[in-house]
Order: C-alpha cells, then structure tokens, then sequence
C-alpha cells in the first residue's frame, strides 16, 4: 500500500480538485479535444475540474501479467478514466518498477499525450519523475516513467500535520525553482496538487506529471505561467496551516470557512512564518488573494522563485537530545577512608580499637635451630635459581646469534602473495537519484579487465562535488560484485584522470545489493586527492563481496569549463 500510494499517478483523483487560474500548455494544445480552463469561472476554476467529453473510446482490455514491448509487465492498475489506464508495472529487462499510461491509439488525446511525454522526456531535469519511454505500437499508445517506492505524497505528509517552516521553506523553493526551469523550455504542468509532489526519503521534492497529467485530462489554459504559479502558491499555504485554500474540501485537507475569503496563513494557524505567509498570499494573489504588504504579485515561478529567496534563511529545527540521568552520589564519602563507621556518639565510640599483642618470638634452642635451617633453605634456593637464569640467558643469546646468521632465504616463511579475485559485474553508485552520473550505464567498463574502457562521469558545471547538485550530495563512483563473499587483501583502482578525491570502502559480508553509502560500513583507505591510480593493501584480509571505489570530488576538465571523472580499471586481490 506504501508503495502504491507515492508513485501511482494522481490522474484519477478527480474529488476536490482545484486548477487553479489556468495556463496554456504547449505538449497539451495540438487539436485534440481538451478542456479549456480560463480562471474567471469560480465553478470551473475551484470546484473541480471535470476532464473533456471522450466519446466511444473505451479502455484497453488489459490485464495483469500482459507485457508490452515483450518488456514492460503489468502488475496492478492504478486508474481507469476517460479512455486510458495507469499501471504499476515492471520493467524485466532492467528488472526496476515503473509506471505506465495506456490507451488506444485511436483515443483523442493520444497524440498530445505523445508529445507532452517527449517533450518532458527531452527535459532530463532529476527534480521531475522522469519520463523513460513514450510508443505507439499495436493500436495503442503508452508512456513509461519512473517509479519511486521511497517517496511520499505530500497529501500523506500534510495528514500527520502542517510542515516545519525550514520544510515549508525547501518545498516553495525547490518547486518553484523547477517549475521555473520547465517553463524556460516551454514546458508547464497545469496540475500541480498536493498529490503531484513526492517528497523522498533525502528530503528532496520531486514532481510527477509535467504535461502528461494535463495531456491525459485534456486540460488546457491561456496563461500556463500564472496557473502553475498559484498552485504552487497553495501548495505552500496547505503546508503552513493544513488547509486548502479555498472554501471547498480538496486532497484530504479542509477548506477555509465560507464567505471569509481567502485570509493570510498567519491568521489561520498561530506560529506560521510571517515570511512565507505572505510569499504564499503573493503567489495566490492573482486569484482573489490579498498580500498583506505592499509587494507585487508574483505571476510567474521564475518570480516567485526570486522572491523565495530573498527571503532570510530559515534554520532548520536544532535536534532534540535526551537529557543524561541525575548524577548519583557513591557509598563513599571525603574523609571516611580508614575511620570506624560511627563518628557521632561518646567517648567510649571515639576511643581507639586496642592492637592486639603479637605472639612472642621463637626464643628457645629448637627456635633458633628452626630460623638458621630456614635462612640456609632460603640462600641456597637463591643460588639456584640465579644459576638457571643464568644459563637461560646464555643459551637465549646463542640461538639468537645463530638465527641472525642464517640467509634471508633459508627457513623463514614468506606472506604468500595476493592472488586475483574474479569480479562478478560492476555497478554505478548514484542513491539519490536513479539518473545515471555517466552519459550512459557503463559502470561495467571499470571491471572488464580492458583499460582501454572506462566509466566516465558527464560534465559537472560550478562546483567540483558533481555541481553541487542535492542528488549527488552522496558522491558516486563504482560498487564491485565479487559474485560471493571472499577475503579481500588489496585494490588496485586506475583512475580515468589524477586529483580525483576517492576512497574505498566495504559492505559487511551480510549486506545484499547495498544501495546507500551507510551500507558501505567498513573504510579500507582514507578520503583523499589520488594520483593516476589509486592503490589498497590491507594488513589483514576483510570478508566481504561488495567494495565502493567512492568518489567525492572530481578534477578540472581538459577544457577548464567544468568537472569530470572516472575510473578506467578496477582489480581485487585476496
């Protein structure tokens, strides 16, 4: 249920849905039959959008376990509206989940589906679910995206409560800043909603949709810019007071009381930041909002995005620690060392403890016999024993002597030298994202015995932590299958360029498929700038099957412009 509930597409949710004053697609406008959402209408623009008249298409007679492409396996429908379905599905030859939108060729929206899937396709942003493939074969038309079971609908996170202002900060930032991007490249969603935006396990945002979902409900507008805008406007004000801001119920949050109007935040729900209350009231402002300061409206993300950050940074939350138990005082206590347990009381409690008197010393004839035969046992046990040490000392320098004399080739063991390990396959190491660092999957050149191959990373621009991006904050590099768990005693890494910082790292013999750099426990070298190559020889073997050759930072490229990397050839020995 978890998984299905963040990544199947919010097509169907068609209770309380709110499109905001509209914007016109481009993926959307190309003569098919569509809605038209104009913004002037109160009962088209808040009451719910109802999608265009589809007459005689029906749905394809699909079921699970059908397979397009002799690829993509069914698994469970998510929706069924209008003509189309949308499914979980499996992709077996990259053996990943994925989403599929399907209906017939013939439907009316078919081609504007088509084109807004490879229009968004052709964005490749990481902030976006990605589009993979977009096909017409066999009378129908479908469109594959990706899958993400880590994620979580905002309309599930807004359900445990409003949002933390530093949180409510990163959301208006990161969608404005993308959705800003999109429109750069003629590209708008005109269906942003709380179920439309995933927040990841990382904390990242990530939106789903863009033109495909307007596509398929045949949504269209005259001012796409505005229309995104305010929706992303009441996204940031249902995630400061958990409310809609509108009078009807929309996404499982309750509208404002009727005949109000639209209030500000901060007089919905005490403690809401004052900054972000009146960011959200400029976005809405367009659609009946009034901003509480004289500040202009915002009518376009790439506005709103300049607005968010003028405004000053939020810290996030300090954590919480539990405080240590009160200290508690021992049974012993300054000046009691060596006093009787009672100090209060009379003179008879305060006198001394009398000492009792010593038996009297061996006085008689037997006595003194008894002490000199004692004294003679002791000093002969003494000459003895010096004279064993002796000749244990003098035997101990002989050998010593002896062994110094012998070659360097004679009796002495050898540490017998480290024998290659074979390596079952080789993996990118990209957790925050499933967007590939290298132009293509081609992590398994760095295990393939050829230098004249090698996993090269793309071009990074800014910043040499791979652009300073948030879905490579963890760094990349390559993860080594040896096929089974074996004793590893030394990595050899022939780095694609010098002054690459890199370290290698193993997985507890335990781990199956690590994915995340915590799986990666033990530290076989340090993090540091290698030269052409990067070399590990252990002491003592470690158990393990998978090894990171992880990469943090990466060099100047040939031209100056950017940063790139790689890893040329990767050999393990045991």
């Amino acid at each position: 249920m978890a998984e299905r509930s963040t990544a199947a597409v919010d097509v169907a949710d068609t209770s309380g849905e709110e499109p905001l004053t509209a914007q016109a697609g481009q993926a959307t406008n190309d003569g098919a039959e569509a809605e038209s959402v104009t913004g002037t209408d109160e009962d088209t623009a808040h009451t719910g959008d109802q999608p265009a008249a589809v007459t005689d298409t029906k749905p394809p007679e699909l079921h699970s376990g059908h397979k397009l492409a002799r690829r993509y396996r069914l698994e469970e429908c998510v929706t069924r509206l209008d003509g189309f379905s949308s499914w979980r599905a499996v992709d077996e030859k990259l053996r990943r989940a994925v989403g599929v939108h399907i209906l017939p060729a013939d439907h009316p929206r078919a081609r504007p589906v088509l084109s807004a899937a490879r229009s968004a396709a052709l964005l490749g942003d990481p902030r976006f679910v990605q589009v993979l493939d977009a096909v017409e074969e066999n009378d129908l038309v479908y469109v594959v995206h990706e899958w993400l079971p880590d994620a979580t609908e905002l309309t599930a996170v807004l359900a445990n409560g409003p949002l933390e202002p530093h949180d409510a900060y990163q959301l208006v930032s990161q969608v404005s800043q993308a959705m800003a991007a999109a429109h750069r490249e003629g590209l708008s969603h005109l269906r942003l909603n709380p179920g439309s935006v995933l927040r990841t396990e990382s904390g990242q945002y990530r939106i789903r949709g863009l033109a495909v979902m307007a596509a398929l409900r045949g949504i269209t507008s005259e001012h796409p810019q505005r229309t995104d805008t305010e929706a992303i406007g009441a996204l940031l004000y249902a995630a400061l007071t958990q409310r809609w801001p509108y009078e009807s119920d929309a996404y499982g949050l309750s509208g404002l009381p009727k005949d109000v109007g639209m209030i500000p935040p901060d007089q919905v729900r005490a403690g809401v930041h004052r900054g972000l209350s009146e960011l959200a009231m400029r976005a809405l402002v367009n659609d009946g909002a009034t901003a509480s300061r004289q500040e202009p409206a915002c009518a376009t993300p790439e506005e709103l995005a300049k607005a968010v950050t003028a405004i000053p940074r939020i810290r996030p939350p300090e954590p919480s620690f539990t405080s240590p138990p009160p200290y508690q005082r021992t049974a012993f206590q300054q000046g009691s060392y060596g006093q009787p347990p009672t100090r209060s009381g009379g003179p008879a409690a305060r006198a001394a403890t009398p000492v009792p008197t010593p038996p009297p010393p061996l006085q008689s004839r037997t006595g003194r016999a008894l002490k000199w035969c004692v004294s003679g046992l002791l000093i002969a046990a003494l000459g003895l024993g010096s004279w064993q040490l002796a000749d244990t000392l003098l035997q101990g320098e002989g050998q010593d002597s002896q062994e110094n004399t012998q070659p360097e080739g004679g009796t002495q063991q050898k540490k017998p030298a480290p024998k290659p390990l074979a390596i079952a396959g080789g993996t990118e190491f990209s957790p925050l994202t499933s967007t590939p660092v290298a132009s293509r999957d081609v992590a398994a050149n760095a295990v393939d015995g050829d230098p004249s191959t090698a996993w090269i990373t793309g071009e990074f621009r800014g910043w040499a932590n791979f652009g300073n991006l948030p879905q490579r904050a963890d760094g990349s590099g390559v993860i080594v299958d040896l096929g089974s768990v074996k004793d590893v005693s030394e990595v050899q890494a022939s780095m694609y360029r010098a002054g690459q910082t890199a370290e290698v790292l193993a997985a507890d013999p335990e781990t199956s498929n690590p994915t995340t750099l915590s799986a990666f426990s033990k530290r076989l070298s340090k993090l540091e700038k290698a030269g052409s190559s990067l070399s590990v020889k252990l002491d003592k073997p470690v158990k393990t099957r998978y090894l990171l050759v992880h990469i943090t930072e990466l060099p100047v490229d040939q031209d100056g412009d950017g940063y790139r990397g790689g890893i040329s050839e990767i050999k393990v020995s045991g």
